[in-house]
């Protein structure tokens, strides 16, 4: 599909709403990838991923590979005013989620394939490695 937009037209959340949609597909993907067939089971373990919490916790855990830009679009994201907040998310959880989609949809608006797709695997690998965690 043709993009019609440019990252430096859009707001960090214009860069989150895109970036939660990338993620999401990528998650969704992942656990396809894991062999997860009922739709039940796909939709319970996919929350694991795309979840406020679960996205505040993948972006802890790539914090330390990301670029000065990177870093840069994470904060933009994560100081963004939005219109609404969840009711049942902490304000501080649902910030670092919004910075961390805001980064996919940087990325994926600019072009970055190969980062873009690095950073995800890194995020995904992280959040699995919590899952075996007893408190994960």
């Amino acid at each position: 599909m043709k993009q019609a937009f440019t990252v430096a037209e859009l707001s960090p959340l214009g860069l989150a709403f895109i970036g939660d949609a990338i993620w999401e597909v990528y998650a969704r993907q992942h656990c396809l990838n894991q062999g997860i067939r009922k739709p039940h089971e796909l939709h319970k373990r996919c929350t694991r991923y795309v979840s406020a919490t679960a996205q505040a916790k993948a972006l802890a855990g790539i914090a330390g590979d990301l670029s000065e830009g990177e870093a840069d679009v994470v904060r933009r994201g994560r100081n963004a005013k939005s219109a609404h907040a969840r009711k049942n998310v902490d304000v501080i959880v649902y910030r670092h989620s919004t910075g961390f989609e805001a980064l996919i949809g940087h990325l994926h608006g600019t072009g970055q394939q190969a980062r873009l797709e690095d950073i995800i695997q890194r995020a995904l690998a992280y959040l699995d490695e919590l899952a075996k965690e007893p408190h994960g």
